[in-house]
Parts: C-alpha cells; structure tokens; sequence
C-alpha cells in the first residue's frame, strides 16, 4: 500500500472514531500513536519512540515531552499532545518550547489528534520558531500535504533536506495568508497598484477606492474559481468516457425509467470526487444517472447512496446529502461551487462505508 493510501485509511478511521475520544489520553493511544506509527516508527520499542521523555529546564525537574522520536539514541522529534479538537494556539505550545531548547531535537510537532503543526528554529538557532512552517490536518488534506508528511517518515528522513524545504514552506505559508486576507479585504496599496493603468490619471478619490476596492475583490473571487474549475476540467475530464452505463434493470425510480447523467450532473460529480478524494479512491465513487434525480454511490452500490443530484428541475439546484442513518437531507444549491460547503458531511457519509469494506478486506486476509 502507498504511503497516501495509508493516510486514506488512517484518516477514514479517525474520522468514524473521533467522536468518541475525549480525553487526552484516548487522544494519544487512538490518534497520535497510530500518526506516528504511519511514519515508520516503531511505538512499541522505547529506543524509537520514548513516552514521555524527561526533559529538565533550568530548576524545572521532571518535565516530560509526550513523546519523542529517536534516531541513534537522539531525539529528532518531540510531540506535544493536546485532547482531540483541541485548540492549537501558541500558548499551548508552551511545554514544547521549553523541551525544544534542552534536547538536540530540531523539529517539534504540537496536535490535538487531527491537526498537526510542525515547528523548528528557523529564526533563531536552539530556538522554537512562534509559527508553525507546515500544518498537516489528517481531515482535510491535499496530495502535496502528504508528500511534505512522508519526509518526516522514518525510510525518507532527512535532516538537512527537511531544514531546506522548510525554509520555502514557512514563507509559502506566510504569502498566502497574507493573499488570502487580500482577497477578503484587498488594501488601498493593493488596489492603487492592480487599478492604476485604468484610472488614466484620475486622483485616487474615496469613490474610485470604494469602486475598485469591490471590483478587486470580486476579480479575485472569480480567478480563484477559474482556477479551480480548470483544474476540475484539466484533470478529470478524460475520465468521464469512463463514466459507468445506467443498466436500465437497476434504475432507483420506481417508474424504471433511468437517463445519461447531464452535463452540470457529470460537473457536480467531478467537484464531488475531488471532495472525497483525501478518503476514498476516485474509482470508488461512482455516477448513476435515474429519471428524477442522479446517484452519487460508494463502489457504484444502490444501497451506499453517497448524495443524490436533484438538478431535473433547472430553475433549481437541489442536493440530498446522506447521514450515517442513510437519510436524505436536501439542500440548495446557490451554484456548483456551494458543494464545497458540503466537503465534511460528504467526507463522513463515504468513510463510514469505508469501515465496512475495510474490514471485509481484512477477514478475507
């Protein structure tokens, strides 16, 4: 199994489980040591990973770092844990600077089970960066965030390709975060510069900042969602000659009377599959096209409906989402791009099919 497929299949899992954990003990035994475990090393052998690691500060005696990674007898990794859900704020990094500056450990990890935010000393050495330079969220993530993860895993390690990387990712990080709050609130700099070719001399008066200030923002909105939809086109198109028939014998209308998914039907599956793809493989969702709405399945079974496309009707774009209890809950849709806000109830419907399969595959082993 591929190192993002184990990700998959430990973030399907933590997804059915999380619920359930509450304190920060459970939060350790059923999230972080499995995390860790993901990454090659061996939890079970005290000379790899080492529970609570003493780690004395000045007149401070007997301070312990949850966990930390060994290579050679060194601690290379400290891990800080927090309960599940819990918040992640510089504070409670506390403890983890203090051990960071006692230890030769160049890199400290501060989760709460589902969020985990890699800090080292960029700025100043011996010293814990305040801000993370990569933040990885086992419930929501992107194929590039697994490819930085899998360079802290044990075959892949390496200190000074690690130290290089996260030089470009911490500005990477800072960049966008500032883009981001540009696009929300664009600065009068900003806007004097995108909108000064078309002002034609005009004096920057409050009326043209205000004017161009909202042109800005919606210009912005709008690149962004170019963006991903070229992205959705580019890379998923090819695949719908692969779309599945609709065997007129299985159709889910009472009637029998089944049609060829739409072409807005065929968009909103391909937004949907990009949605489940950090759970469930692509190939897994599949498309089924019926008289009065389209089916969204897990491996194109009836009876795992994933959501339901309620787009007959084109004045009106209607969703039916699926609980655990494999209840509809319809909702409108303002456009296509509104299914984005649906991402984790979408995500939890398939991973509590994902339990199921998982565990079939494992009894036939």
């Amino acid at each position: 199994m591929d190192f993002i497929d184990e990700v998959r299949a430990l973030a399907a899992r933590i997804a059915t489980a999380k619920d359930m954990v509450q304190t920060e003990e459970a939060t350790k035994n059923a999230m972080v040591m499995p995390f860790i475990h993901l990454l090659g090393y061996n939890v079970f052998d005290p000379l790899e990973v080492t529970p609570e690691l003493i780690a004395d500060v000045g007149t401070k005696k007997g301070e312990k770092v949850d966990y930390a990674i060994l290579k050679d007898g060194k601690p290379i990794m400290l891990f800080e844990c927090k309960k599940s859900g819990g918040d992640l704020n510089i504070n409670h990094a506390s403890q983890l600077f203090r051990y960071f500056h006692v230890t030769e450990a160049r890199f400290g990890v501060l989760t709460n089970g589902l969020v985990y935010r890699f800090f080292t000393d960029l700025e100043q050495p011996n010293k814990m960066d305040e801000k993370p330079f990569f933040e990885f969220n086992i419930a929501d993530f992107r194929d590039q965030d697994v490819d930085e993860l899998k360079k802290f895993a044990k075959a892949a390690f390496d200190l000074e390709n690690i130290l290089t990387t996260a030089n470009h990712l911490k500005y990477t990080r800072a960049i966008k975060n500032t883009l981001n709050s540009w696009m929300a609130e664009p600065p009068e700099e900003f806007v004097r510069l995108v909108s000064a070719e078309f002002l034609a001399g005009k004096q920057f008066r409050t009326t043209v900042k205000d004017q161009f200030t909202q042109i800005t923002k919606h210009a912005f909105q709008q690149l962004v969602a170019d963006k991903i939809n070229d992205r959705l086109k580019g890379a998923m198109t090819p695949e719908t000659a692969l779309l599945p028939s609709v065997p007129q014998a299985e159709s889910e209308t009472a009637s029998g009377d089944a049609s060829e998914p739409t072409g807005i039907e065929v968009e909103a599956y391909q937004i949907i599959r990009a949605i489940l793809r950090p759970v469930v493989s692509p190939g897994m969702v599949a498309i089924r096209g019926a008289a009065s709405y389209c089916a969204i399945l897990f491996d194109d079974n009836n009876r795992k409906p994933i959501c339901r496309l309620r787009f007959k009707n084109e004045s009106r774009l209607v969703i039916g989402v699926f609980d655990d209890k494999k209840e509809e809950d319809r909702l409108h849709l303002e456009n296509l791009d509104a299914i984005f806000e649906l991402a984790d109830r979408l995500k939890a419907c398939a991973s509590a099919y994902m339990k199921p399969a998982r565990e079939v595959e494992n009894a036939a082993a």
